[in-house]
């Protein structure tokens, strides 16, 4: 069989038991008269959930569920998602994430025309009304790690510096909600599945623009962002995050890179393990640790 012509905007969802706020996010991804389809990929969510998913499904030709049978990381989700959607635009949408009609349209107006491979990223408003931090970051380096574990204030997290009006070139946008040409993806070849959770969207914005390609914020677009729902421990957070950033900086590490990321591997695993157990101690929960902590 033929494969279908590519044309809009396909929104992509990778989602590990996430919580109520699915629907919310889903429904509104639905609503959106801008988005052409909703590749929703499942990685294991409660029978409930899935049940639930299905129903919209059936009344609603925009969303297709692609099941997966397990939680094979946030990456290799995506990857799954963007392969099975239809369009020229991908769309990548946290689980917990809500669209409002028009932003699809907003970031695929600021992408077009770009250098290619092209990422823009949207600005993201966490439950209290502001900025999250993440949505508009610098290039990650060894000391923007090191002050971000010691909860110092660094130029690499840009969410204080005042609001741009218009769309600006950003080296590090979030994965949150991120949208790219088709074009654009299959250049990089997608996420790098060496990242199972966290760092993946900072890799993908390095290599972007490694590539000659360009990273823009777009203020203009304000997407709500609960953030750091789904039912996973801490600690595993931590590690997945710090195990990340092992990867990132023997991928990125120059000419001393394997080696760099091989030495730094097992400082960063004590880093995570020393968090999570700081944040235990604050009375902070899986779910309320952001996923952009650095």
């Amino acid at each position: 069989m033929d494969q279908p012509v590519r044309s809009g905007i396909s929104a992509v969802i990778v989602t590990f038991r996430t919580g109520d706020v699915l629907l919310e996010c889903v429904d509104s991804v639905l609503a959106a008269p801008d988005v052409d389809e909703l590749v929703l990929v499942n990685h294991d969510n409660p029978p409930e959930m899935v049940a639930q998913l299905e129903q919209r499904a059936r009344h609603d030709a925009k969303l297709r569920i692609v099941h997966t049978g397990g939680n094979l990381g946030f990456s290799r989700g995506c990857n799954i998602g963007a392969q099975s959607a239809r369009g020229d635009a991908l769309l990548f949408l946290n689980p917990d994430a809500v669209l409002k009609p028009g932003d699809a349209a907003r970031l695929l107006k600021t992408v077009q025309g770009r250098a290619e491979p092209a990422i823009v990223g949207a600005r993201l408003i966490g439950p209290d009304g502001k900025e999250q931090r993440g949505a508009r970051r610098g290039a990650l380096t060894l000391g923007s790690v090191l002050t971000g574990f010691l909860g110092v204030s660094c130029k690499f997290h840009r969410e204080h510096e005042p609001l741009p009006e218009q769309p600006v070139r950003m080296p590090t946008v979030s994965g949150a909600a991120m949208l790219m040409t088709r074009r654009g993806f299959d250049r990089l070849e997608g996420f790098d599945e060496g990242y199972f959770l966290h760092v993946e969207d900072i890799d993908i914005c390095k290599r972007a623009r490694d590539f000659g390609g360009e990273v823009i914020f777009e203020p203009r677009v304000e997407i709500a962002h609960v953030g750091s729902t789904s039912k996973i421990s801490p600690i595993k957070v931590e590690v997945f995050k710090a195990l990340g950033l092992a990867r990132y900086f023997t991928l990125h590490g120059g000419f001393v890179g394997p080696l760099q990321g091989f030495v730094l591997g097992p400082v960063f695993l004590l880093g995570a393990v020393m968090r999570s157990v700081l944040f235990q101690i604050q009375g902070r929960t899986a779910s309320k640790v952001p996923a952009s902590e650095l």
